[in-house]
Order: structure tokens, then sequence, then C-alpha cells
């Protein structure tokens, strides 16, 4: 039976405590932007990007988006395929998020496969386990650095980790240390023919989407790992001796270090706790100058009219003032005065 090795060290729990506190910020912000939207899109972007091009795709990152947005892109017909196809499996994971599903499956872990691999393998290797042994090499020197287990073993192994997976008693294991065990376990077993590396990101980011950790979908964990591909390569490598401590330590820090900027990000939008009580849980949003002007009113303790100038070079007095008086409207400010040296302050 498949018993993951491994110890809670201080690192792995400061590291979940700042994911946590992070997490709580996010989730309760008063204040969100009218532009959230873009905040998932370029998550997605750079799930996308980063997700590929650690595996050896050759596109860059604009590249990638325009691919995503449709656009036309000279490039390999399998790097643009692996863009479109990574985009899909990052769709469908929110998906099933957001059915809640009870257990992660042996089909529907195939069914990522499918949609991987979808135009970039064909035949008996789409959405089914290997049958001939892999190997793993150093891109550079061609060194064997892993070796699989021999195919006879996969689905023997699969199925001893889809009942640690979905145990009953899988509640007392934390979504991100769960989430960390299956990255390393799905790389160790190498299942498919190809693609592995993907199937164990994307099924990493829908166990912390249904262990409540998935502050509305702003995170990317393949942008940490293909920042430095020779740490993630060599803290998975660690982990072949059995004991995932060293690889759960780069992991919970990997993510604190994203839900951290997305914590700040986001925080300086209700820098002041009062609004959240104010506005009894109720979500206030705001377009990118208004979120300026609130943070410059915290910081300096009021607006005038002639500030407008130096907060927006490029825009018009007029339009700034239609921002003002929405907020105004919206309650979140007040105006003192009626002259043009009127202020502007915090309700």
């Amino acid at each position: 039976m498949f018993t993951p090795q491994y110890s809670i060290t201080n690192k792995i729990l400061n590291n979940i405590s700042k994911i946590e506190a992070a997490e709580e910020i996010i989730k309760h912000s008063p204040l969100l932007p009218l532009w959230e939207k873009q905040f998932k899109e370029d998550a997605i972007v750079r799930s996308v990007y980063h997700g590929t091009h650690i595996e050896g795709n050759q596109l860059k990152k604009d590249e990638a988006k325009d691919i995503l947005q449709g656009k036309d892109v000279i490039g390999r017909p399998r790097d643009i395929q692996e863009i479109i196809n990574y985009r899909r499996v990052v769709e469908f994971i929110d998906e099933e998020a957001q059915k809640k599903i009870e257990k992660i499956t042996e089909p529907l872990i195939k069914k990522f496969h499918r949609l991987i691999v979808d135009r970039i393998l064909t035949g008996e290797t789409v959405g089914e386990y290997r049958n001939k042994q892999v190997v793993v090499k150093n891109s550079q020197t061609g060194e064997i650095t892993f070796r699989p287990p021999p195919p006879v073993e996969v689905p023997f192994l699969m199925r001893e980790f889809f009942y640690w997976l979905n145990r009953e008693d899988k509640d007392q294991i934390h979504p991100v240390l769960k989430a960390g065990i299956a990255h390393h376990e799905l790389v160790r077993i190498h299942p498919f023919i190809d693609g592995n590396g993907r199937i164990a990101r994307t099924v990493a980011t829908l166990i912390l989407f249904l262990g409540g950790y998935d502050i509305r979908r702003f995170f990317s964990l393949e942008e940490y790992y293909d920042k430095d591909a020779v740490s993630y390569y060599e803290n998975l490598q660690k982990a072949s001796s059995g004991n995932l401590t060293a690889w759960l330590e780069y992991f919970t820090f990997g993510a604190s270090i994203e839900f951290e900027r997305i914590k700040e990000k986001i925080l300086r939008l209700s820098k002041d706790v009062k609004l959240k009580e104010r506005f009894g849980g109720q979500q206030i949003f705001l377009t990118e100058r208004q979120m300026k002007i609130i943070e410059y009113i915290q910081e300096v303790g009021f607006l005038q009219n002639q500030s407008f100038l130096t907060l927006f070079p490029n825009v018009s007095e007029d339009t700034v003032l239609r921002d003002v008086q929405d907020l105004v409207k919206k309650n979140l400010i007040k105006k003192i005065g009626s002259t043009k040296a009127a202020r502007y302050v915090m309700v």
C-alpha cells in the first residue's frame, strides 16, 4: 500500500501558515477590481506558458498569450498544440472543482491526459498507461537522471495511489501537503508515455482547488517551477530515496511565494479592515483608477483636485472626478468642503 514517508518540519509549518494567512486575506478582501477576470486570465497564461516551457516548449510568453487569444503564431506545430491543450486542461479542472467532485479517479486522470496530448500523441498511447519502459534524461548532458518503474507495475501503483488519494481519512492530510505528495508520486510512477509532468501539476492544482485553496483561481504554481527548473528537478530527485520531506519543503515554499504574491496584489485594495465590517461582507468592485485613488487617500490621508494630474498625468480632470464621485456614491470616501480646495477622505 502506498504510504508516503515524510516529517512535518518547521519549514513546512511556516510555509503552510503563510499560505493560510494569504488565502484568508484574499478570500475576505472587501474590495475587488472590476478586472478580476484579467487576474484569472493572467494566471491561466502563466500556468499554460510556464507549464509547457518547463517541458521544452520553445514559444515565448507573448506568443503563448497570442495563441490563447486565438491569434496566428509562427512556431513548431507541437509547441502551439501544447499551449492549446494545456489551456483546455486548466479550464477543465476549474469546471471539475466547481462541481465539487468527491474523488479524483483513474478515468478522470486519463481524461486529463487525453486533453494534454490531443493531436500530439496518437493511437493507444492517448489516455492509456504506458506499455514500455521509459527513462528521464538531462536535456543538456543526455545523462539518465531517473528510471521510472517498469510498465507492468504501473496499473498496480496507480491503483494504490488512487486508494491513498480517496481514502476515507484523506481529510486528515492538509490539502497543500496532499497536493505535493500527489505531484511527486505521479512524477515517480510516470504512468504515461508523455505528459507526466503536466499531469502531476494539473492534479496538484485540482487538489488545492478541492481543498479550498483556490484563491479565486489567481495563482500559478508552474511559474515558480519554471523560473528555476534545475531546482525543481533536483528537489523531485531528492525524494527518490522514499522520504518526501525535502520535496514538501520545496513544494510548500513555492506555493507560499505564489500565494503571498497574490495577497500583496489584493491587499492594497483594502488596507482598512473597517471596510469589511461596514459593508457586512459585501464586496465592492472598483476600476484600476479607483483603486489607485483609494490607495492614495489611505497613504496621504486625503485627496484634492489639484492632485489629480499627479496621480493620472494622462487622464482628464473630468474623468478622474467621475471616478471620485462614484467612490462617494459607494460610500467609500466623502467630500469635505465645497470649493476646489475641498478634500476627499475615507469615510
